[in-house]
């Protein structure tokens, strides 16, 4: 006969088995999923992206937004101003002529991985050799 510890092994053994093969099917049925569907939340975000003599790539979020469902998703950024602090860490923007500024967003899923969407376009502008400073009235 078999003993109490016994079976309670047996019994979280099989309940580990099902929770594995339910935690695989549901990996199974979301990551091959086509993204192309209308977005419940999506995360928004603006970057610019630059290269240094020390770093090949830098990233800076200058604007972020969450669109949640039932909010409009187009965005209206003229005479936006930077949601975030920004700064040029060692002068690596003053005359740099390749900045790139780029639009991409999270999908948040209910369940699953959570992919970066890129958009299909960028912006390259040039820096300006001097940096203006802040006028005292």
């Amino acid at each position: 006969m078999n003993t109490v510890l016994s079976r309670a092994n047996s019994l979280f053994a099989f309940s580990l088995s099902v929770m594995a093969a339910l935690t695989f099917g549901c990996f199974i049925t979301t990551a091959f999923k086509e993204r192309s569907v209308p977005v419940r939340i999506a995360v928004s975000r603006v970057m610019l992206k630059y290269s240094t003599k020390n770093n090949a790539l830098n990233q800076v979020v200058l604007w972020d937004k969450i669109i949640l469902r039932g909010d409009s998703p187009k965005l209206l950024l003229k005479d936006m101003k930077s949601k975030y602090f920004f700064f040029d860490d060692g002068n690596g923007l003053k005359g740099n002529r390749n900045v790139t500024l780029t639009l991409s967003w999270n999908v948040v899923p209910n369940a699953g991985i959570l992919p970066l969407v890129a958009g299909s376009g960028h912006v390259s502008v040039p820096f300006p050799d001097t940096y203006e400073t802040a006028k005292s009235y």
